[in-house]
């Protein structure tokens, strides 16, 4: 079954403070806005959709930091989605928004490649209306977790529910906390990584640190050590892509499991052989990186009320966890 979304409305109009200098308008506004192309924000910015402190200017406009861009990006070309009928498992729903506990595996939208098969195509199947202010191949998805995360997600059924959570993304005040096992234990029990993000010069789908990056900051927590992995609880106060992947890696403490960045089974080897084999077992059991999105606190977009939504821990986790444990425990 093939369900057409007729998404035809503009995005709601969006004000952003350019956190960086020297970089193209074009290409920052395609990696602030992750969800819009950047083909799509070039053309809105020659159709002067966004201005920078009230004026047009061109695509190739080299931001100097500190201006303000005002972003309205439409949408009208509608997309065939096919509804799939995907296992959701939903935390909270109202008339608003949906809660749901995101499963391993699930690529949150459409894209090159994969067309089915993702939460939005489970969306579509399990919900009549959902918001608009995405697009046409992102109905209802306000913010995405990578496919290999687990845990809490918010899906805005409107479009003024969408505005609303995105302006509270936008402006920090949504409080997000993670889980993660990480390699080795940190030398201290808290604490805050402030390093800039940025695209990997040589690998454009992974991102790196680098003094010119967009600014990002963690804060972690050492909630459980063990011999050779440690648990934390992890905060981002700001939203960059892969970001906690990014500064655990740069800390020297990677996720566990987690190949993109050094995490993985290959860093079992510098372990002695009977330990190497146990570490590499453990990483089987996940099949994945260990970060799972615990719990998310925002304004409800109608009542105004702070909402607090938490999602327990993925069960791969838990079980790895249970492995680490002394057996007297």
């Amino acid at each position: 079954m093939s369900v057409k979304m007729e998404i035809a409305k503009p995005m709601k109009a969006l004000s952003i403070i350019a956190e960086v200098s020297d970089i193209r308008l074009d290409k920052y506004l395609a990696e602030e806005i992750e969800l819009i192309s950047r083909s799509r924000i070039k053309d809105s910015i020659i159709s002067k959709d966004v201005l920078v402190n009230g004026e047009a200017v061109k695509p190739s406009f080299k931001l100097a930091g500190g201006e303000t861009i005002q972003v309205e990006i439409s949408d009208p070309q509608p997309m065939e989605l096919e509804s799939q009928p995907i296992p959701l498992d939903i935390i909270h729903e109202d008339n608003d928004i949906v809660v749901l506990n995101k499963q391993v595996g699930l690529v949150v939208h459409p894209g090159a490649g994969n067309r089915t098969g993702t939460l939005v195509n489970g969306l579509i199947y399990h919900f009549d209306q959902l918001s608009s202010v995405s697009g046409s191949l992102r109905p209802g998805i306000v913010h995405r977790l990578d496919k290999d995360t687990s845990g809490v997600m918010v899906v805005a059924k409107n479009d003024a529910a969408h505005g609303n959570i995105a302006l509270q993304f936008s402006e920090r005040t949504v409080e997000k906390t993670y889980l993660s096992l990480v390699w080795g234990i940190p030398e201290e029990t808290e604490g805050k990584i402030d390093l800039p993000i940025i695209r990997h010069p040589k690998d454009r789908t992974l991102f790196t640190t680098g003094e010119v990056g967009r600014p990002a900051l963690t804060e972690f927590r050492l909630l459980e050590s063990f011999e050779y992995l440690s648990l934390l609880e992890l905060i981002p106060r700001t939203g960059r892509t892969h970001q906690l992947r990014v500064h655990l890696s740069e800390m020297g403490h990677p996720i566990f499991g987690d190949d993109s960045y050094g995490g993985g089974e290959k860093r079992a080897k510098g372990f002695l052989p009977e330990v190497a084999k146990e570490l590499s077992r453990l990483t089987k059991i996940l099949n994945r990186q260990a970060l799972h999105a615990m719990s998310l606190v925002f304004d409800h977009p109608s009542t105004g009320e702070r909402v607090t939504f938490v999602a327990p821990m993925a069960d791969d986790i838990a079980a790895v966890i249970h492995e680490l444990e002394p057996e007297d425990a």
